[in-house]
Order: structure tokens, then C-alpha cells, then sequence
């Protein structure tokens, strides 16, 4: 059917023809009474739309959520009225925080008990207004096509982000003619898709024709735009050393020389008094976020910055630019690689040399014990980094970050902005979803896992290769560093009485390992490799072990705290 053509379809039937037009083949739901007859329907377009049934909405949420940062198209997931709906609302939060195009279909109660306290109501449009690009309450079934087609232009126009459409069980359930538009036109709605400005271009590029400590700070953006060529060539051409925020983790390659990991609260110690020591400091697709710069009035004190960043309202919110580009990433890059030329920087190379002899960040002291440092790294040796990495939030994504080289583009996904823990075994499906012939290991936190654990019963379902290491330290190890170093070493509620994950993962029809010594790791990673299946595996590691560096809250980045010498004495430093 042509664009522009008219046919008659149920509310139902337009919601899935419309997904057949933007591409859709993957939707994460589970059903209820308000949505059911977006289920009934599913036959009708299986397998063209594949529909994975979870054990809670908020994995529909998350999955949907990796599956969209691996993909690189909007995930959508389901949920039905109520309480389904609203179980997605952390799900959005963390997609709309870390700009992440998403469409939710839900469903509503029938359009007379709307406003009545109907059973299994709730204004999810109201509840989610802050969380949203944009959201719906579609009331008329003619109206479908349309609200489906802006909701995807959209998540995956712009600066991404979620949409949500909510429609009640009789507009679905309701027949009316569908008639898909050739063009998509929103009043006020700018898509930021423009060209980037050349005089801007040109004075970011004498910029770095001028400065002598120049920095690369890479983003998110770098990821969402596919902009790793450019980057790279912009940092080989210009010879400039390159750190990625924690969402900017695999958009330049892990090994290369001129790479220096992660900057801010656990970032290293050497990037961080590389930014205080920048001349210039060239910002791509960030948004200068506080874990980032610390103490915002002292972040980069003798830099000149440049920004390149999609959404105008991030420019100049935290940080003056001297240069400000605003557009597309990948746009912006290769029309600032243009006018870049090769420049030698050796003073400023061996400064950074120094730091990094003189002040190691990463190390792995020596012991028998298992520490989680060694069995990251353990990870990253028996895969030869050719994985995707999944994590929740807290120490063990910290760790995931610092002793993972990730060469693979687009090889880390985790939940930076809203910092959602239970995030890695949902993403960890998704991901699978989204590139099935990648080996996917999720590596997990054991509060996080406990959050989102039911859908072990999905994994085992669907018979996803995931493999899962547990960082089961017996603790919610983050909140417990804040509560040793800035509480007085008062613990409180954050021991943690696990079960036996080994037996939970049997339970759930999922193969479990367990490594408690040291020797024991390396050989348990490479048993799950070789395991055809999903495999969970109980790493029982040091409970009181700490992130470090470390910058405390409301300190600069000047002040960043190195590993205390009890800590690192004798270790061994990390290198890939």
C-alpha cells in the first residue's frame, strides 16, 4: 500500500502496520486487560514483528532501551494500563536520560471510565510528561497512524529519546480508515538536523591549531550519531589524546595509544589532572554532566572550550564554549576535519606519560583473594574484548569502565544518567536481541541482579547465550564505600543476605557457576564461553573492596583521592 492510500484496520491492526512502515520487527511486552487486543493481532504479523513476553514492564522498558543503543533504530516495548504502564516509568526515566530513542505503546481503560478511577487506571500521559520527549492519549482511532508515525520521528529525530503513545481498549478494539502520511510535520518540532555553522567550525579549528594541552572529552553523542571514524580521524589528524565519559565508552578503541579512559568521580587520576591542565578542552556530544566535572567552578580552569552538541539547550548550560557547533556529531566532525591539520605535541604527551608512570590508576594488588578488579580483567583476557558488555549501576560497573578495553564500537551498555541498578539483565537481553551473533556478558552487581532476576525465566525461555557474572560482594558495595569514607563507617541496611545464586539460576532452568578462589576464575569464565546456553556465575569476591580513584562529592577534580597504599602495595599495574 502506497503512501497516502487508505484501507480500513482496527485500532490493533494500525498500531502493527504502522511498526511494518518505520521498520519495527522487535517489541518486549507483557500483556494485560487495556492492551490485549494488541495481542490478539500478534499472530497476524508474527514473524515480521517478533514479540518477547517479559516477567516484569520494566524489563520490556530496559531491553528495548539496549536493544535501541546496539541497534541504532527505536526500540518499542508494551505495557498494559495501570500498574503495567507505570512499571515502565523507570525504564523511560533512563531512556530519556541518556537520550535514548524509545516508543511505549500502552494500554489505557476504555474512553468512558477515563477520569472515573476505572480499575487499572492511571494518567501514565500525566505521569510521564517529564520523562518524555513527547506523549500521547490517542482517542479517536483515526487518529493512530499519525500519533505512531510522529511518535517515531520523534524518539529518532533530534537528540533521541522516548515517546509514549497511550490508547484505550475500545479505540483498539474500534475499526476506521488508516492512512499513513508521506511526510511528517510538526508544528514548533525542530529536528536540529541543519548544517553546522562554519564560522564556528573555523574558529574550533584555530583553536586547535593554537593550543598546546589539548583534551578530547567524547560522549554519548559519539555512540548515538555512529561518529567513530571521524573521531578518530579528528584525534589522529590533530594528534590530540582522547577520554570518554562513561557513556562514551567504546566510541573510540579501548587499545589505542592516544586513548585515555574515563574522566570525573572514578575516573583516572592522570585524566583528571589532564583536564585541570588543558589549554583547550574539545567537548563531543557531552552534556558536562557532574560526575563528569566535579565542582562545576572549577572544572578545566585553563581551558578554552569547544562544543559540538545536538541539543542547543546543553550548550553553555554548564560550561561557557569559546566555540559552540551545534548539530549533528557526526556533521560537525567531519566538517571540522576539514580544516584541522597535524600538529606535534610532545611536551604535552610526556606530561600525561608522567602522570600515568607516576600516579597508575588501575592496579590489581596481589592475593589469593578474588577481587573484582581480577575478574573483569579475567573477563576481558578470555573474550579478547570481542563481547558486548552490559552493566547495572554501582562498583561493578565502575570496575566494568576502568579494566575493560572496549576496541568494538558501541560494546558498553549501561545506565549512566538516571543510574538504574537491576539495569543489566534486562539490557543484557535486549542487546542479545539486537545483535544475536555477538556473545553478550552481563556483568552484574548482586543488589542490581536481585532487582530484575525474574526474567532468568525469560533468558531461559528464549534460550539467550547471555552469560552473567555476578560481582557478589554480600553488600550494595557502592553505598557502603559512601557510608565507610563520608558517614563514619556507620553500616547500615547495606549488608546483604543473598541466596544461593548457583541454585537460583538451576531453579530458573539457567546453568550456574561459582568461582571463590582465585584460580578458580579464569577457568569458570572459560566453562561459560563454552556453554551454548545462558550461564550465571557466582563470583565471591572481597566485600569491603573500593572504587578508586574517587572524587569526593562537592570536590574538584584537582582533588581526586588515588588508591590508599594499603590498597596498592604489592599490585600489579593493568595494561590491555
Amino acid at each position: 500500500m502506497a503512501n497516502g492510500d487508505k484501507k480500513e484496520y482496527t485500532g490493533a491492526q494500525m498500531v502493527m502496520e504502522s511498526f511494518l512502515r518505520v521498520g519495527v520487527d522487535t517489541i518486549f511486552g507483557l500483556p494485560g486487560g487495556a492492551n490485549l487486543p494488541l495481542y490478539d493481532v500478534l499472530p497476524e504479523y508474527y514473524p515480521r514483528i517478533k514479540h518477547y513476553t517479559v516477567k516484569h514492564e520494566q524489563a520490556a522498558a530496559h531491553a528495548a532501551d539496549a536493544y535501541a543503543r546496539i541497534k541504532g533504530t527505536a526500540g518499542v516495548c508494551y505495557a498494559t494500563s495501570g500498574p503495567g504502564a507505570t512499571n515502565l516509568v523507570t525504564g523511560i526515566a533512563n531512556a530519556f536520560m541518556d537520550s535514548v530513542p524509545l516508543v511505549c505503546v500502552t494500554g489505557q481503560v476504555i474512553r468512558a471510565l477515563i477520569g472515573r478511577d476505572g480499575f487499572q487506571e492511571a494518567d501514565i500521559q500525566g505521569i510521564t510528561i517529564p520523562i518524555t520527549k513527547h506523549n500521547e492519549l490517542v482517542l479517536d482511532v483515526d487518529d493512530i497512524p499519525r500519533a505512531m508515525q510522529q511518535a517515531f520521528h520523534i524518539a529518532t529525530t533530534g537528540r533521541p529519546g522516548p515517546v509514549l503513545v497511550d490508547i484505550p481498549r475500545d479505540t483498539l478494539q474500534e475499526k476506521g480508515e488508516f492512512y499513513w502520511s508521506d511526510k511528517v510535520q510538526l508544528r514548533g518540532y525542530r529536528q536540529d538536523n541543519f548544517a553546522p555553522d562554519p564560522n564556528e567550525i573555523q574558529k574550533a579549528a584555530d583553536l586547535i591549531a593554537q593550543s598546546e594541552r589539548p583534551v578530547i572529552l567524547a560522549g554519548h553523542g559519539v555512540i548515538i550519531s555512529r561518529a567513530y571514524d571521524e573521531l578518530l580521524k579528528l584525534a589522529e589528524t590533530a594528534n590530540i589524546p582522547v577520554i570518554t565519559t562513561l557513556l562514551g565508552i567504546s566510541g573510540f578503541p579501548g587499545t589505542h595509544p592516544l586513548y585515555l579512559g574515563m574522566p570525573g568521580m572514578h575516573g583516572m587520576y592522570w585524566n583528571n589532572r589532564a583536564i585541570n591542565e588543558a589549554d583547550l578542552l574539545i567537548g563531543l556530544g557531552v552534556r558536562f554532566d557532574d560526575r563528569v566535572t566535579g565542582r562545576l567552578k572549577d572544572f578545566a580552569p585553563k581551558a578554552k572550550i569547544v562544543h559540538i552538541e545536538i541539543d542547543e539547550a546543553e550548550i553553555g548550560k554548564n560550561v561557557r564554549p569559546a566555540a559552540a557547533i551545534h548539530c549533528d556529531l557526526k556533521a560537525g566532525l567531519t566538517e571540522l576535519n576539514k580544516h584541522v591539520k597535524p600538529k606535534e605535541r610532545s611536551a604535552w604527551f610526556e606530561w600525561i606519560d608522567d602522570m600515568r608512570r607516576n600516579h597508575p590508576s588501575i592496579t590489581i594488588r596481589e592475593t589469593d583473594e578474588v577481587l573484582p578488579q581480577y575478574v573483569i580483567d579475567s573477563i576481558y583476557r578470555e573474550t579478547k574484548g570481542d563481547c558486548i558488555v552490559c552493566t547495572g549501576v554501582g562498583q561493578h560497573q565502575m570496575w566494568a569502565a576502568q579494566y575493560f578495553w572496549y576496541d568494538k564500537p558501541n560494546s558498553f551498555v549501561t545506565s549512566g544518567g538516571l543510574g538504574t541498578m537491576g539495569f543489566e539483565v534486562p539490557a543484557a537481553m535486549g542487546a542479545q536481541v539486537a545483535a544475536p551473533d555477538e556473545t553478550i556478558w552481563s556483568i552484574c552487581g548482586d543488589g542490581g541482579f536481585m532487582m530484575t532476576m525474574q526474567e532468568l525465566a525469560t533468558i531461559a525461555e528464549y534460550n539467550w547465550p547471555i552469560k552473567f557474572a555476578i560481582i557478589n560482594n554480600g553488600t550494595l558495595g557502592m553505598v557502603r564505600q559512601w557510608q565507610e569514607l563520608f558517614y563514619g563507617n556507620n553500616i547500615v541496611s547495606t549488608p546483604l543476605k543473598n541466596p544461593d545464586f548457583v541454585k537460583l539460576a538451576e531453579a530458573f532452568g539457567v546453568k550456574g557457576l561459582r568461582a571463590e578462589r582465585k584460580e578458580e576464575v579464569r577457568p569458570t569464565i572459560h566453562a561459560a564461553m563454552e556453554h551454548d546456553g545462558p550461564v550465571v556465575i557466582d563470583f565471591r569476591v572481597h566485600y569491603d573492596e573500593n572504587v578508586y580513584p574517587m572524587v569526593p562529592p562537592g570536590a574538584s577534580l584537582d582533588e581526586t583521592i588515588e588508591v590508599p597504599a594499603t590498597e596498592t602495595a604489592p599490585a600489579q599495574e593493568v595494561k590491555a
